[in-house]
């Protein structure tokens, strides 16, 4: 099945092998010297500690994994960088038969995933992934790199948007994001969790997301006089004048935009709205409604900037600011209050010479560190819309093991790298993460999250209890 155009291969459109941590190499090295790398094994990826202060995540980044998968390869450049490699001794760090494997070697695992969009709790696998043991591990960092950032961003968005109430809001992030492949993948994934638009206009073009913006500072200290700069703003877009009034005194600049709208509307066209983007962003809302309300300019909305995030826009709303379009930036991009998802990627199972999967777990003296063993799956129960229960299993437990109305998230995305799975609209993820936040946050304080491992036995990780998984 053909699957939706990412940055991933459009930016990068030579062979992606080389985006990996060397150790990932000297590993599969190893497999290969020592006869293991065709053994057939199972991770997980999962993430151990929930974001934001919040019970779980919204999971986000399979488009760009897959799309990274399906041009995983090494080029005849990469395979020469890698042979010019040394070891302590000065000794070549992989021999020519490895890198010759290599240059040959076709990505065949098969991953099963959760939609984009569904909402999973701590130590759940939000994808498992199967095939040769030297195939599995290679693509590690890569899987985590992507998914790891996407989830934590479509994370962040979703809070940002259930404060706002429905009120539109617009991810202003590029500028401040982690380069410019992290500007995509968090406008992608803040549209995915419930922002409406971006300013990005490269992710507009390759995701389809509606993008937003007029004018700057700049615009207005470019002309002698603010009612010049406004002015000639509107007569070039009348279409898209939302005039930002913050350049010099506030409510002086709201005052000329007024008289710009009046302007606007005497010649056949609206003012679209007034931008704030410092101080007192309450009153300074209130004052500027009343302004344009006085005037009659009733459907010019009011825009809000300045390092908003959930908290804040939250705060405002409950002070009752005039504020009817977010616009949400640094906060938003660089996932302010939890820079990384710490997301992992273990090794759960390898298949025995006799045919039979063995679980693997690691242990440790650190409980949040553990991992539970087996090929899971997480299986949710629903009572119509509202879900009622989770339990994470071992595939080979049967459907009266489960109980009955048991739905199994991770699904099939790819069977021996070839795609089985249809990926739905980013519009469509969008619509899931927005249903799945609003069902885990009216969800009961004590959902059941039950774990039943290989054999059935409860094997929870000692960190989840009963209840994580709810947004704050």
């Amino acid at each position: 099945m053909k699957m939706p155009a990412t940055h991933i291969s459009q930016l990068y459109p030579g062979h992606l092998g080389l985006m990996t941590d060397l150790y990932q190499l000297t590993m599969a090295y190893g497999y290969w010297k020592t006869g293991k790398y065709r053994q057939r094994a199972a991770f997980q990826l999962f993430y151990r500690k929930p974001p934001f202060g919040g019970r779980g995540a919204i999971a986000a980044g399979l488009e760009l994994a897959v799309d990274f998968l399906r041009h995983y390869k090494f080029s005849a450049s990469d395979i020469q960088y890698l042979g010019g490699l040394k070891d302590g001794t000065g000794a070549p760090l992989f021999d020519e038969g490895f890198l010759n494997y290599l240059q040959r070697m076709e990505l065949s695992l098969d991953v099963h995933a959760a939609p984009e969009g569904t909402f999973l709790f701590p130590n759940q696998p939000l994808l498992r992934v199967e095939g040769p043991l030297l195939q599995c591990q290679l693509v590690e960092t890569a899987l985590l790199t992507l998914v790891n950032f996407s989830t934590l961003i479509a994370t962040k968005s979703a809070g940002v948007a259930a404060a706002a109430a429905g009120d539109p809001v617009l991810e202003f992030g590029m500028r401040r994001a982690q380069g410019l492949d992290g500007a995509l993948t968090a406008s992608r994934s803040a549209f995915l969790g419930g922002c409406h638009a971006t300013s990005n206009v490269m992710a507009g073009r390759i995701y389809g997301i509606p993008v937003r913006g007029t004018h700057a500072h700049s615009w207005v200290m470019s002309f002698s006089t603010e009612e010049e700069a406004f002015l000639a703003y509107a007569a070039q877009m009348p279409g898209n004048t939302i005039l930002l009034v913050d350049t010099y005194d506030t409510l002086e600049g709201v005052r000329k935009a007024v008289e710009v709208g009046l302007w606007m509307k005497g010649r056949g066209h609206t003012l679209s709205g007034i931008r704030l983007d410092s101080g007192d962003l309450k009153e300074l809302s209130k004052a500027a409604r009343q302004l344009l309300d006085d005037a009659g300019l009733h459907d010019a909305k009011i825009v809000a900037s300045n390092d908003l995030d959930e908290q804040e826009i939250a705060r405002l709303k409950a002070a009752g600011a005039a504020i009817s379009v977010w616009g949400v930036g640094t906060k938003l991009a660089t996932a302010d209050g939890s820079p990384s998802l710490g997301g992992v990627y273990k090794l759960s199972a390898i298949m025995e010479a006799n045919g039979e999967w063995a679980g693997k777990a690691k242990h440790s003296e650190d409980a949040a560190k553990q991992s539970v063993p087996g090929r899971l799956q997480v299986y949710r129960k629903y009572d119509g819309s509202r879900p009622v229960g989770d339990k994470v299993a071992d595939v080979s437990l049967g459907a009266d093991e489960l109980g009955e109305g048991y739905r199994a998230l991770l699904e099939p995305v790819l069977a021996k790298g070839e795609i089985v799975y249809r990926f739905p609209t980013l519009t469509a993820a969008r619509a899931h993460a927005a249903a799945q936040w609003e069902a885990f946050r009216g969800a009961a304080a004590d959902y059941p999250v039950l774990w039943l491992g290989q054999a059935g036995a409860a094997e929870a990780p000692a960190e989840l209890t009963t209840g994580q998984g709810m947004p704050a």
